[in-house]
């Protein structure tokens, strides 16, 4: 991170992490979507990679209204989660039990984004970025969705999942 002078500067550096993190979760998502065994979760899975990739362009323009690059900068925190989600793909776990799993920790990657597209809008919005802000709220609602959908997807998969036996 550079030196950061300015809100300005800050808001620039969490378009970069976002960027980042979309661009590792375009390929993460495809190994998610193979793995999950009900169809309503590969469904979403294949669903959010269509939107995701979106979000990237979304930033692209972003960055062009910016004028300046978003690329460069590795995001550690989708990193991190990005990595979980591969620990519980190599699990050797019951079907269902893994469809739980996955859903975990794609919920987590959901308030992850969550967070961020709301703080970088917020700081838009007081750098008076209107055109800025609105791209980033509308990437915002989309995660809010895609996180709905996930716990409407988690009711029946965690409740098979109580009834499964070893």
């Amino acid at each position: 991170m550079g030196k950061l002078k300015t809100l300005e500067d800050f808001l620039l550096e969490e378009l970069k992490d976002l960027y980042s993190a979309e661009n590792q979760l375009t390929e993460a998502l495809p190994k998610l979507e193979k793995t999950a065994t009900t169809t309503e979760l590969k469904k979403a899975f294949k669903s959010h990679l269509t939107e995701t990739k979106k979000q990237v362009k979304r930033l692209d323009k972003i960055g062009k209204i910016l004028g300046r690059s978003l690329s460069g900068k590795k995001c550690k925190a989708m990193e991190g989660l990005i990595k979980e989600g591969s620990e519980i793909i190599k699990e050797n776990a019951v079907p269902i039990v893994k469809d739980v799993a996955l859903i975990a920790a794609a919920q987590k990657v959901e308030h992850y984004e969550i967070a961020s597209y709301g703080c970088a809008a917020t700081y838009a919005e007081l750098l008076d970025m209107t055109k800025i802000s609105d791209l980033l709220r509308e990437t915002l609602e989309e995660e809010g969705n895609a996180d709905k959908t996930l716990t409407s997807i988690a009711g029946s998969v965690n409740a098979e999942a109580v009834t499964e036996k070893e």
